[in-house]
């Protein structure tokens, strides 16, 4: 490269050298790019990005290498829909792998030499307890044995570390609050993490240059349902299990409120510095889809609503409100709108003579749970509530007890509700009662 070149690369980079810094990315490293010749650079790429002031959340998978293992140790592994059932055998191969990964990525991030990216480089690397896994149980009547899934993270423990400049490397395996350990794939650990650390990013590698359209070119963004739609499609196609396992997991975070999921080659020296420092990027980004909206609902709303609380209606969570009796209620409720869809709604219902309002209808579309839009539509009927001078909010619940507790409501009787309330109170249904002053 020629002396301008690289000045020109330089100044072109610096916008983003600043937009990166104090900076959380969560780093996806499946067990496909750990053994391709270009892994080295890879690591040496990573500890810049941690020079650089991004705080590393690093997770490894080890699919090929366990599948060695076993095949060594004449094991066959076995799967149910993808999910690899993982007995007492089985296991004992897979904690030999991951630990000798551990520590062979260790090493790597602890490289000095003078004739390495990496000199004068000071890294911590710090693994733990971070995360606490649960069984995945039975389906369809087939044990996962010792195959778990994320139950709890210790979002202040990883901050802590974070903020210590140390890089966090995580694998596969994570112990129960029984003292067993559990076999859990990369992907959900990392997607997770991301989501609970509010992560900036989550960046992921697989063996082509990010996701491909039928004609080989690379798909520079995509929104999640754009990426949704496309997974049939790719798996048909035979797309590798590292892009459709990295879309499953940025679709997920994405939809959770992780802004941007980035996914490069692993086979391409320095396609990661290409793809966060530079303008065209190199990879796929799949993106957080347009801003939502809180505002109030109107009669065109009717049929979102009703699409997001009939499930609960149908499994008796929800009292069931008829689509004459939504119309006629329609200006009591909160909606919040994403892309067009009502994914979360709350209403307001006045009991001026007494002084007091009902908080009720309060759901969230299952897949976008993990931002605390509840504590969101709380905060604005609580808020419409004391503009209107209200002294106390109730809500029945016979399934969110404590979310309204950890909310300030506290347990009242049934003679604490307003009088016309009271007189339609359902003894059968037993919802418990729960009232904020305010």
């Amino acid at each position: 490269m020629r002396t301008t070149e690289l000045v020109d690369g330089f100044r072109h980079s610096a916008p983003y050298l600043n937009a990166h810094r104090g900076k959380t990315f969560v780093v996806m490293l499946g067990g496909e790019a750990i053994e391709d010749g270009n892994f080295r650079s890879i690591i040496n790429d990573i500890s810049l990005l941690h020079s650089l002031g991004i705080k590393v959340v690093l997770v490894y998978g080890a699919r090929p290498q366990i599948d060695a293992a076993l095949e060594a140790n004449a094991i066959d592994p076995a799967y149910h829909n993808g999910v690899r059932i993982t007995d007492d055998s089985t296991l004992k191969v897979i904690k030999q792998v991951a630990g000798a990964l551990q520590f062979d990525i260790t090493a790597r991030l602890s490289m000095n030499l003078s004739n390495t990216p990496m000199q004068g480089a000071q890294i911590n690397v710090v693994s733990g307890n971070f995360v606490i896994a649960q069984p995945l149980g039975v389906e369809d009547g087939i044990d996962f044995c010792l195959s778990g899934k994320v139950r709890r993270i210790d979002t202040a423990g990883l901050k802590q570390q974070l903020e210590k400049n140390s890089i966090i490397l995580m694998g596969p395996i994570a112990a129960s609050v029984t003292g067993e350990s559990f076999n859990l794939t990369a992907e959900e650990v990392a997607t997770q993490v991301a989501i609970k650390l509010k992560a900036d990013k989550i960046i992921g590698f697989s063996a082509n240059h990010g996701v491909q359209d039928e004609e080989g070119n690379v798909i520079a963004e995509l929104m999640p349902n754009d990426a949704q739609r496309m997974l049939t499609s790719l798996a048909d196609n035979k797309t590798d299990r590292g892009t459709l396992a990295f879309m499953k997991a940025a679709i997920d975070a994405c939809r959770a409120g992780v802004p941007r999921c980035h996914l490069v080659s692993y086979q391409e020296d320095g396609a990661l510095l290409q793809e966060l420092f530079t303008r065209d990027g190199i990879g796929t980004q799949i993106v957080t889809e347009s801003a939502e909206r809180l505002r109030r609902a109107s009669i065109s709303d009717i049929a979102g609503l009703i699409d997001l609380i009939r499930p609960l209606e149908q499994q008796g969570i929800l009292v069931r409100r008829s689509r004459e009796q939504l119309e006629m209620e329609i200006e009591q409720f909160m909606i919040i709108e994403r892309d067009g869809m009502v994914i979360g709604c709350a209403a307001l219902y006045p009991f001026e003579e007494d002084n007091a309002g009902e908080f009720a209808c309060l759901v969230v579309h299952p897949s976008y749970r993990d931002m605390d839009r509840g504590s969101l539509l709380l905060k604005n009927i609580v808020n419409q509530a004391k503009v209107r001078g209200y002294s106390r909010l109730f809500a029945l619940t016979t399934r969110s007890i404590h979310w309204f507790l950890e909310h300030g409501f506290q347990m009242v009787d049934v003679d604490a509700l307003p009088t016309k309330k009271k007189q339609l109170y359902n003894y059968q249904r037993r919802s418990k009662i729960l009232a904020l002053d305010l």
